[in-house]
């Protein structure tokens, strides 16, 4: 599971890294970002777009919206599949949070790659309404963790290779296979503090 990340790097930082534009306006670097939070996303639409987006999509059943979606079964979930075939982002992160059950009691462990780098979070979107407003939301998508964090939890984002953005971005690639082999296809190396 994926709760919370943070993205403490500057604006032309991600314009840089994605090769995109700026839609999102002004934008103040962030050390957390919670579910229901707005939080940028690239997406590629006309041009490629860093956008501010919801987290989490809402639903009738529950209070608290969908934050994440499981890699295994994303393209069978009605609340998921045409998203992912049809409305695929990318999230930039520096790390992500997870809660380590140690004696007892729940830390907080704050999770980077090794050279302390902004990495991708293999994300879906949609448009929701919340409240009385419509948004567009994403959720981040997870994979069956790593030996690593394996220790801390079972489940972990679905962290993208730079060599296959491209291809996740691309709302015209539907190959399912090829896109969820993509999803769990990361093996770096973590520092968890």
């Amino acid at each position: 599971m994926c709760g919370r990340y943070s993205l403490d790097k500057e604006m032309e930082d991600l314009i840089i890294r994605y090769k995109a534009v700026n839609k999102a306006g002004e934008y103040t670097p962030r050390n957390e970002i919670f579910p229901t939070d707005n939080a940028l996303a690239v997406l590629e639409l006309n041009e490629r777009e860093i956008r501010s987006l919801k987290w989490g999509f809402p639903t009738n059943f529950s209070k608290r919206p969908l934050i994440n979606a499981r890699c295994e079964t994303i393209d069978t979930k009605d609340t998921f599949k045409d998203a992912f075939l049809n409305r695929r982002c990318i999230i930039p992160v520096d790390s992500y949070y997870e809660w380590e059950e140690v004696n007892g009691k729940k830390i907080k462990r704050k999770i980077r790659l090794e050279e302390n780098s902004l990495f991708s979070l293999a994300g879906i979107y949609n448009i929701h309404t919340w409240g009385l407003e419509k948004h567009l939301s994403f959720v981040i998508i997870t994979t069956n963790a790593n030996k690593k964090i394996a220790n801390i939890h079972d489940r972990m984002p679905s962290i993208l290779r730079k060599e296959d953005e491209e291809i996740w971005i691309n709302s015209k690639v539907k190959d399912v296979n090829e896109l969820k082999n993509i999803l769990t296809s990361f093996n770096g190396n973590f520092i968890v503090s």
